[in-house]
Formats: C-alpha cells, structure tokens, sequence
C-alpha cells in the first residue's frame, strides 16, 4: 500500500514535471522566456519545451497590429491659439525582446512622445493651416513616433488625428464664416441660374425668329415658284392656241385654194373678217392696204349682192 502512494506520488510529480517543461504557443503571440532571472530566449508560435524550475515564460506579447486612442491634448498654435487634440495611434510589436527590456510602461511612453510631438508640430503652424493639414501632421507624427520607438522594438505603422477642437469663441467665429460663405455660394449659384435662364430664353426667341424667317422665305420661294409655273403655262396654252390659230388659217387658205376661190370670195371672206375685227371690242381698226378705197369696196360687194340676187331669181 504504501508503495503504491509513492508510486502515485511520483507519477505526480512526473506529470507536473512535463507540464512545466512544455509550452504551446498560440499564432501572433511570442513568450519571453527568463532562465533564473536573465533573458534566454523567445517563443514562437508552436510546440516549445521549457527546462523545469529554472525557466519561466515572464511575458506574453502580441504580435498584431494594435490601436490606441489616446484622450485629447492641449496644444496652442503659431498664432497662440490653444486646441484640444486627441490621436490615434496604430503600432506593431517588431521585436519582443527590446518591447520587454527596452522601456518601462511602454504605452505610458508612446502616449506622452505623441503629446511632445504633436506639441512641437502644431506650434510650428497657424490655426488655418492646422485645420486644413491633417495629412500632413499625420506624416510628421508617424515618421518622428517610428524613429523613436524603433529602439523599443516598436512599428508605429499609422497616427490619425481624431479630433481638433479649437476655443468655443473660434468656433462661434468659424460657423458664422462658413454660414456667410454658404449664403455668398447661394446668391452666386442664383444669379448664375437667373443668368443662364435668361440666355435660354434669348436663344430661344432668336431660334423661333430665325425658323419664322426660314419659314417665310421659303413660303416667298414657293409663291414666286407657283407664279412662275402659272406664267409658263399662260405663255404655253397662249402660245398653243396661236399655234392653232394659224394652223386652222393655214388650212382655210389651202382649202380655198384648192377649191380654186374667185376674187370675189376672198374678197367676201375679207368683209367678215373686217366686220370680226370691228365688233365694236376693239377701239381701233386697222384697215388691210387692199381696202384703202372703201368706195371699191362696197360697190365689190354690192356687184356680189347682185349677182347672187340673179342667180337666184333665175332659178326660180
């Protein structure tokens, strides 16, 4: 019996033993490891192993990237305007060796490098050209804070400024200035507006006016066209009816001619056509050079008369 307590008390023992001598070590964590007291070496992720009772893991450090928000600062300006800065800091453990044994309280330090910092940059500016230079204060703020945390195995990777409060009376000033400038870009937008609708409507006019007067030349072509192609067809359908004119009288002077006509018949087809032409339309006549002795004329039609009156009374 008292065999098997010491057997068990050994196994114990054993298992503590072993317990101690092995360290799992997650990813993104290395351990510091302190050999009765004096630094002997880093963990790294994975299956380590640890010499019982002379070795003790004295930190555990993160290697992810971390944040920090520190609270806001006081910090006055060129022209001695005292804001209310707060940052935030985004930083890297390099080296677990030098983040354990190179400074004490390390965010402590990182806190109060960013306040002297932060001071040293913002007294250089003036309060408009610190509202309107985040960029280039996060710049300056990152490339000082990683040179001088580099010796604590600290990568500053990245510094926001949060937030930049100036005095209350400055931000009264302020929002007046942005409520007059926000005003000035109204009535500018208004009388731009005002502007180009008034040229809209003078383009507008002088387009309706140019068609109206493309529409008015075009409609004074189309009438001088239409009074043109009437004029032709006038002068056509005058110029055919003469045509038809002297082709019926070219043919009654042939048909007389081959009907052999006496004197006395062209002289009576004369005759009508003297009485034609004196109607009483016309307000002068014209008298051919063969009727020049009226006197012949009508004793020639009174002979025709006669002759007409035997011919028919002998037939009686």
């Amino acid at each position: 019996m008292g065999i098997l307590v010491l057997l068990g008390i050994v196994i114990v023992i054993f298992i503590i033993v072993f317990m101690t001598c092995i360290r799992i070590v997650p990813q993104t964590k290395e351990c510091i490891v302190e050999r009765l007291g004096k630094y002997n070496g880093t963990l790294h992720a994975g299956f380590n192993t640890l010499a019982p009772f002379i070795d003790r893991v004295v930190r555990v450090v993160s290697t992810k990237e971390q944040v920090v928000d520190f609270p806001p600062q006081p910090v006055i300006t060129k022209d001695n305007v005292t804001m209310q800065i707060d940052t935030v800091i985004y930083f890297q453990i390099t080296d677990s060796r030098q983040y354990t044994y190179g400074v004490e309280r390390p965010m402590s330090a990182i806190e109060n490098l960013t306040a002297t910092t932060l001071r040293n940059i913002i007294g250089e500016m003036e309060l408009d050209e610190t509202l309107t230079s985040r960029d280039i204060i996060n710049t300056k703020m990152r490339t000082e804070l990683d040179v001088a945390t580099d010796p604590w195995g600290i990568k500053v990777n990245r510094v926001e400024l949060k937030n930049i409060l100036p005095p209350e009376d400055i931000r009264n000033s302020m929002e007046r200035q942005m409520k007059a400038e926000r005003e000035k870009r109204e009535i500018i937008l208004k009388a731009e507006a005002d502007k180009e609708s008034v040229v809209l409507r003078a383009n507008a006019v002088k387009e309706q006016k140019i068609r109206e007067a493309e529409g008015e030349k075009e409609a004074a072509i189309l009438r001088a066209e239409a009074v043109k192609q009437q004029k032709i067809r006038e002068a056509e359908g005058e110029a055919q009816a003469i045509l038809a004119v002297q082709k019926a009288n070219a043919e009654a002077i042939i048909l007389l001619k081959e009907a052999g006509a006496t004197s006395e018949v062209l002289a009576l087809k004369g005759m009508e056509t003297f009485g034609k032409v004196a109607d009483g339309k016309a307000t002068k006549i014209i008298i051919p050079s063969n009727y020049q002795n009226l006197a012949s004329m009508i004793t020639t039609f009174a002979e025709l008369n006669e002759k007409s009156t035997d011919g028919t009374e002998g037939n009686k």
